[in-house]
């Protein structure tokens, strides 16, 4: 798409949102009436001076009147129109672009964790903000001011070859010159709108950064440099958008100036013309006024063009996103899963990030239904990708996961999400209240499912000391409870899922040891009955586990109960008494 134009990615955008070019037809017939109206006002202005006004022994008033009210009903039919296409622009625009932009956001869910993970989050907002909105700043007003101003150009010279051949060539070959040279100008303009776009995006993103990471940047003390960070990109968006609005500004201006060119090109060789009687003053003033009409559809094309170029850069990105390849496709012939706890199993499972060495390397591996594994391992051994692999938050680079005997990406991810739940380290919380985020593990859970799940995990205490108990508040991320509090809120968002197969990505690291023996106690009694993996960083969940799998360098090195990789003395033995030392 980088080398498109806005015209062919206006048709990319008419395909993704088909809302856009609802009644579009109607809309242009509409705009295209409401200029041809306009032309009525020369002509009739033509055949007064010339017919009623020049060479006659009397005026016929009644004729002249006549005429005249020909030329109002003809501005008043093209005001109607007009407006009414303007009226319907107002109509399916809004909705075109919303339809455009879900389908973006939709898209950016279709990816992979790797994408998002790899991706700054403040360009990708940018995406679906204000690149759309300056999409829709040109479809509101530009676009159809554009259509509309070359619609008036055409007729109007049209007109013109119909009054004087050679006058109109004159005209033309000066509309010719000056189209020639705006194509010429409307490179710069769109490589300065792109690296505009790109600017807006970098500020985002270093805004959003420093926002999120406040905590972060205030306990290191790192405000003036984060201060200075953020101020340095959004002055490099400044200069990009300077820059911009004065390319916009010189080609503005440059419409005015060819305006008064032609104008008096116009009235230099009518006088000419009609000195040697080869032009009639009502076609000179008839010329005069297509000149202005001519003119005025110019500066709009030339005014349209600057926000034209903002919009294809922008829309460009969106449809970026767009046509980003799903590298986690649903699957086209889902096959169903077994009823019951899920086996997990890994087929020569490997897996490596577009760069780099293999994180997962030749795994193989068979999880029972109903075992609880705990998968331990130094930082960078693969355990955690291992997680992801399993919940298809990723897919691996060769070989397969297979959960309940079928192969994960043959699974949909409706039967998928509904029959596995993955806990990360860190739970999301929304700017909503507790039970609505309990209620993203399923949507349909009742009052009192929630209040049963709480009940079942022994955390009712908990809630109880809450400001407004489930109706609390959880603040953006969940700023308003403590690292240990999100995390129950996601076990129990989990609880509410009622999976068949588990997964706990370090679901109780970083958090103090009362709340790390109720986490564990929340974990025990949410894995019962069901197959359950958890990367464990505090290794008392793995001591509890019927199964340890040690991960190093992508591979599997040891597997066996904490009792007999303790005896064996390797690799979890050593991580075991590390930990031991740490927690005394």
């Amino acid at each position: 798409m980088s080398d498109s134009t806005v015209i062919q990615a206006l048709r990319r955008a008419f395909q993704v949102a088909p809302t856009l070019r609802k009644g579009l037809v109607v809309t242009l017939l509409l705009a295209g009436l409401g200029t041809a109206m306009s032309l009525v006002v020369p002509i009739t202005l033509q055949r007064i001076v010339d017919t009623q006004l020049v060479g006659v022994d009397r005026i016929d008033t009644g004729a002249v009147l006549r005429s005249g009210l020909v030329a109002v009903g003809a501005v008043i039919v093209a005001s109607i129109a007009r407006w009414t296409s303007l009226m319907r622009i107002a109509k399916f625009v809004p909705a075109g672009l919303a339809e455009l932009r879900n389908e973006a956001f939709s898209h950016l869910h279709r990816l992979s964790a790797l994408h998002t993970e790899t991706n700054r989050r403040g360009a990708m907002v940018a995406r679906v903000t204000s690149d759309v909105a300056a999409l829709e700043h040109f479809m509101e007003w530009a676009g159809i001011g554009m259509l509309i101003g070359i619609t008036q150009l055409v007729l109007a010279m049209t007109t013109m070859l119909f009054y004087n051949v050679r006058l109109a060539l004159i005209v033309i070959a000066g509309v010719a010159v000056y189209g020639t040279l705006l194509l010429w100008f409307q490179k710069l303009l769109k490589r300065a709108h792109g690296a505009h776009r790109n600017t807006i995006s970098d500020s985002m993103s270093a805004v959003s950064e420093s926002i999120t990471g406040l905590p972060i940047i205030r306990a290191h003390g790192a405000e003036a440099e984060t201060l200075s960070r953020v101020d340095q990109a959004l002055g490099r968006q400044f200069v990009a958008g300077f820059r911009t609005a004065r390319f916009g500004a010189v080609l503005f201006s440059s419409a005015e100036i060819f305006a008064g060119l032609i104008t008096a090109a116009v009235i230099g060789f009518g006088v000419i013309f009609g000195a040697r009687g080869q032009l009639t003053t009502g076609t000179l003033l008839a010329f005069l006024f297509l000149v202005n009409l001519l003119t005025e559809p110019v500066q709009m094309i030339v005014e349209a063009s600057d926000s034209a170029q903002a919009a294809g850069a922008g829309l460009r990105k969106v449809l970026t996103v767009i046509d980003e390849p799903v590298d986690l496709p649903d699957s086209t012939d889902p096959q169903p899963l077994p009823a019951g706890s899920l086996e997990v199993a890994a087929v020569d499972t490997t897996f490596q990030y577009p760069t780099g060495p293999p994180i997962i390397r030749n795994l193989h591996l068979r999880i029972a239904p109903g075992e609880r594994v705990a998968v331990v391992g130094q930082t960078g051994s693969g355990k955690t990708t291992f997680a992801k692999l399993v919940a298809r938050l990723i897919d691996p680079t060769a070989g397969a996961i297979r959960v309940g005997g079928v192969d994960v990406r043959d699974v949909s991810f409706s039967e998928l999400r509904s029959r596995v739940s993955y806990v990360p380290q860190q739970g999301f919380l929304f700017n909503t209240s507790i039970i609505e985020n309990i209620r993203y593990g399923r949507a349909a859970a009742t009052d009192q499912e929630v209040t049963d799940a709480i009940t079942d995990l022994k955390l009712v205490d908990w809630v109880e000391g809450l400001p407004d108990g489930l109706s609390t508040m959880a603040g953006v991320r969940g700023q308003n409870l403590s690292a240990g509090e999100r995390q129950l809120v996601a076990l129990t968002r989990a609880w509410v899922a009622n999976p068949d197969l588990l997964i706990l990505d370090e679901a109780t690291s970083a958090v103090d040891p009362a709340l790390e023996l109720r986490l564990r106690d929340a974990i025990e009694r949410l894995a019962q009955g069901r197959t359950s993996i958890t990367v464990a960083h505090r290794l008392s969940t793995a001591e509890a586990a019927d199964r340890v799998l040690v991960f190093e360098s992508g591979e599997i090195v040891e597997d066996g109960t904490h009792a007999e990789l303790i005896e064996l003395g390797g690799v979890y033995a050593s991580l075991h008494a590390d930990w031991a030392v740490a927690t005394r």
